[in-house]
């Protein structure tokens, strides 16, 4: 006997007569069942009805789809200004193709790392966060072992694994968020005073920012003291503790700062660019003449002077100065408002999660590209000490591209999963006892 999907439906109420309740079947699928014994098989199974997203579902979604957009366009353009401003890689590399190939390759890469946190359970991360951060702080240690790290312009930042280079500052920013996220959401869980959330976090600041300042790299530094502190806001610690401990940051890393040559000479031209302008002032300066000359609407791909060895490290850290030129005022400020957008669909996602953990997450990521996007293109324009931190998403560089679009994978899930919960290893191992074994 073949059988059909019977579908259950009111009947239509004849004229006149009233049947409450009354039900009519409908073969809507498969073939009519053969008659058994003169009687009709009556049973049938009822078509599910599909359920329809919850309206914050939808717009989970969106936000999702928004922000990876977003990403993507950023990525887009940051291959085509590489590209742009690679001119000089010729009288390096005998092409101009190979700064664009290392880029692509680079984005390769973190495209599959998008991909693999896209999909990893938030419970994954948070388990990984103490090995993460160890692992972490011991390459940033490795960078200064001679035969391990590299140096590169008078800096330790880069670990070398032949045709790779890796720089551990950058994969510190993710590590300092995961476990900093953890730490403040098991503290919390469990009602814990105020100096037992803000002084671990304070340690592992402080080492970090240590490791760093010490390769040197004052604008990572800053970066992860920005990541920190808007944090331990998030989770409740007051704004003028807040304020305090990254007043305490600054000072010292100004100290730092000064005392040592070049970022002396950095703060000097910085404040007075003009006598400057042709030593150690001449890149933000050949950055505004750049910037400058694109007028409203730029002069077009490819059409900028300064990527042929005017100005300094045009396809990474000045990289803003090339967009301003090829598309004008127009599209820098379009660029300002991408990273804007970035910014409030993070801080929007953030607070629609249930989950302490992942909205902590997303704060922390959604504060490193804000704050890095900020810092680099303070110092482009001349707002800023310049610091040589890459623009989000479009400056060369490899690290910096993996690591960010591992995050925003990671963020992305969360965005899709508002609802997802995640249990301390602790809190994880309680919950296993309780359950009896063999159910």
């Amino acid at each position: 006997m073949t059988t059909g999907v019977i579908e259950r439906r009111a009947a239509p109420r004849p004229a006149g007569r009233e049947h409450p309740g009354a039900t009519r079947l409908r073969l809507v699928g498969g073939t009519a069942a053969a008659p058994r014994n003169g009687v009709e098989a009556t049973q049938a199974t009822l078509a599910p009805a599909r359920p329809h997203p919850r309206p914050a579902i939808l717009v989970a979604r969106r936000d999702a789809t928004a922000l990876t957009a977003l990403v993507v366009g950023f990525c887009v353009l940051g291959l085509v200004m590489v590209l742009s401003s690679s001119a000089e890689s010729i009288a390096d590399d005998g092409s101009a193709w190979s700064a664009f190939a290392h880029q692509g390759l680079w984005m390769g890469l973190g495209a599959a790392g998008f991909v693999v946190a896209r999909r990893l359970p938030l419970r994954l991360w948070r388990r990984a966060a103490v090995p993460f951060l160890l692992c972490t702080v011991l390459a940033l240690v490795a960078v200064f072992v001679r035969g391990i790290g590299t140096v590169r312009a008078g800096s330790s930042r880069w670990i070398d694994l032949g045709p790779l280079r890796l720089q551990p500052s950058e994969f510190a920013k993710l590590a300092a968020i995961v476990f900093i996220a953890d730490l403040l959401a098991r503290r919390l869980g469990r009602g814990g005073a105020q100096a037992e959330v803000v002084r671990p976090v304070l340690i592992v600041l402080g080492v970090l920012a240590i490791l760093v300042v010490v390769q040197p790299d004052f604008g990572t530094t800053a970066v992860i003291v920005a990541i920190g502190a808007v944090l331990l806001f998030a989770a409740g610690v007051p704004l003028r503790r807040v304020l305090g401990i990254g007043g305490l940051f600054a000072v010292v890393a100004a100290g730092l700062l000064y005392h040592v040559s070049y970022g002396r000479a950095r703060i000097e031209a910085f404040l007075n660019p003009s006598a400057h302008a042709s030593t150690t002032g001449y890149q933000v300066a050949q950055s505004l003449l750049t910037l400058g000359s694109g007028h409203w609407f730029g002069t077009g791909i490819g059409g900028s002077p300064a990527a042929w060895g005017y100005l300094p490290h045009a396809n990474s850290d000045f990289i803003f100065a090339i967009i301003g030129n090829n598309f004008g005022i127009v599209g820098a400020v379009g660029v300002l408002c991408g990273f804007c957008a970035i910014g409030w669909l993070g801080f929007r996602i953030a607070r629609r999660t249930e989950d302490r953990f992942a909205s902590l997450v997303v704060i922390g990521v959604t504060t490193w590209i804000v704050v890095q996007a900020f810092i680099n293109i303070g110092g482009v324009i001349g707002a800023l000490p310049e610091t040589g931190i890459p623009l989000p998403f479009v400056s060369a560089g490899g690290s910096s591209l993996i690591v960010l679009l591992a995050a925003m994978g990671l963020v992305v899930r969360i965005a899709r999963q508002p609802g997802a919960k995640t249990l301390a290893i602790a809190d994880e191992r309680r919950a296993r006892r309780r359950v009896p074994s063999g159910r």
